[in-house]
């Protein structure tokens, strides 16, 4: 395989038939063709030229779109509201878990959600070769001087509600020779904030320049995505008796001691913390992509917040005492609803219209209460029946369509795995008898 130079500057058409000529040429498969190639990727990209137009501009070197499932949870009742939520996701069972869920709760008094705090975090990382206690006098005379110099930035920020909350200076000389931050809070109401904050950080950065010469070397100015000081908790409970549910197989008691007893296993041991919590995110990540918002932003904060006293452990608790069946979900997240593409993608927007335009704080709420609901039904399946056999009775269809079942043989087949543990070499054998 060989280099291209330029391939950023050939036009879409053009790196859709460098790739097929890639493939084509260079493939193992020596069947590919060239032009069914071209045809797959071009059956993609949206009849509204306009709206290709704005996809596209999304990233850079794009070819084609890449489409995902969009599905809905009704029914869902947090706080005493009923919402139907929007969920991106292609892993089957996740959004009929949620809707078992949500249905299941809705009967139970629902999910009860809130914010607990909502500032976002930047730093400024410099280098810093002078007195240190020089440098400590400096920030003290000038950190009224410094956030008035910020004023331009912040004005509109400021109208509405936020702005620069904090700013400290920090000392890390201990860990990294001559090392310091400019560790700045920020409150961005319904914007997730990210141009807003990197702004101000590069602007303070400038100001330490100008003003200590070459004392400074400024590393990098740029937000965390880390936001403990963004957090939401969200949680259900009732009394154990209420529990009942046929499908449980079991009393209440023994199924609250099971799930509860779950949930510390994923606070003892990191190796099933990591599944707990990726389930979690099954949830939450759905919402996030529905609405435009940044999912790996919020992954990666709700990861560092779970590992937050040295162990990985699980980002919900669960507590069964006096009678009473108590399951929360305490996490960090910074969401938007304005800016991004909350505008900008028509289903992103359709999202939140939804939702019923949410602000930033209750769209947290929501996403949360996703998360916990589907580590509800998650822990539910694996306490009681086992998760084999709801998942692969939803993956049940995928599997018939890496088989290249026609319509007929997937009805039949369905009807014969209705009572039937569903596996890929089981669905295959039984597939190859009808076709035989």
């Amino acid at each position: 395989m060989k280099l291209i130079q330029g391939f950023s500057k050939l036009s879409k058409e053009q790196k859709v038939q460098f790739i097929a000529n890639r493939l084509s040429n260079d493939g193992q498969d020596q069947n590919i063709d060239a032009q069914k190639v071209k045809e797959q990727l071009l059956s993609f990209w949206h009849s509204d030229k306009k709206l290709q137009s704005t996809f596209d501009e999304f990233s850079e070197n794009t070819i084609t779109n890449f489409y995902l499932p969009y599905g809905l949870v009704p029914n869902f009742v947090l706080n005493n509201e009923v919402y139907t939520v929007p969920m991106v996701i292609e892993e089957s069972s996740v959004v009929a878990a949620l809707s078992k869920a949500a249905k299941f709760w809705s009967t139970r008094g629902g999910f009860k959600a809130e914010v607990i705090a909502s500032e976002k975090i930047g730093q400024v990382h410099f280098i810093y070769e002078g007195d240190k206690e020089s440098l400590k006098s400096f920030f003290e005379d000038k950190k009224i001087d410094i956030l008035n110099s910020l004023a331009p930035i912040t004005v509109n920020m400021d109208k509405r509600g936020g702005g620069v909350r904090s700013i400290e200076l920090v000392d890390l000389t201990d860990k990294e020779e001559n090392y310091y931050q400019i560790k700045m809070s920020f409150e961005t109401c319904d914007a997730m904030g990210a141009n807003f904050i990197n702004s101000v950080l590069e602007a303070v950065g400038k100001y330490l320049e100008d003003s200590l010469g070459e004392d400074v070397q400024v590393v990098m100015c740029i937000l965390s995505n880390y936001t403990p000081d963004c957090r939401v908790r969200a949680w259900v409970e009732c009394p154990i008796e209420d529990l009942a549910e046929k499908s449980i197989g079991m009393d209440t008691a023994t199924f609250a001691s099971k799930f509860a007893r779950a949930v510390r296993i994923a606070h003892i041991d990191p190796h099933r913390a990591t599944t707990h919590n990726k389930g979690i995110f099954n949830g939450i990540d759905g919402v996030v992509i529905a609405t435009g918002n940044d999912f790996r932003a919020v992954e990666a904060c709700g990861h560092t917040y779970a590992a937050r006293d040295g162990q990985y452990r699980s980002l919900t608790n669960c507590k069964v005492e006096n009678g009473n069946f108590y399951f929360e979900i305490d996490i960090p997240m910074a969401l938007g609803t304005v800016g991004g593409l909350t505008k900008l993608h028509p289903l992103a927007k359709m999202s939140l219209d939804i939702l019923e335009r949410p602000s930033a704080n209750k769209l947290m709420m929501i996403a949360a209460t996703v998360g916990l609901a589907q580590n509800f039904a998650a822990l539910k399946s694996l306490v009681t029946s086992g998760i084999q056999k709801g998942h692969m009775k939803m993956h049940l269809m995928n599997i018939l369509g890496q088989l290249e079942a026609t319509t007929t043989e997937k009805e039949q087949i369905v009807n014969h795995f209705a009572d039937k543990v569903v596996s890929f070499s089981a669905v295959r054998e039984e597939l190859n008898n009808l076709r035989s």
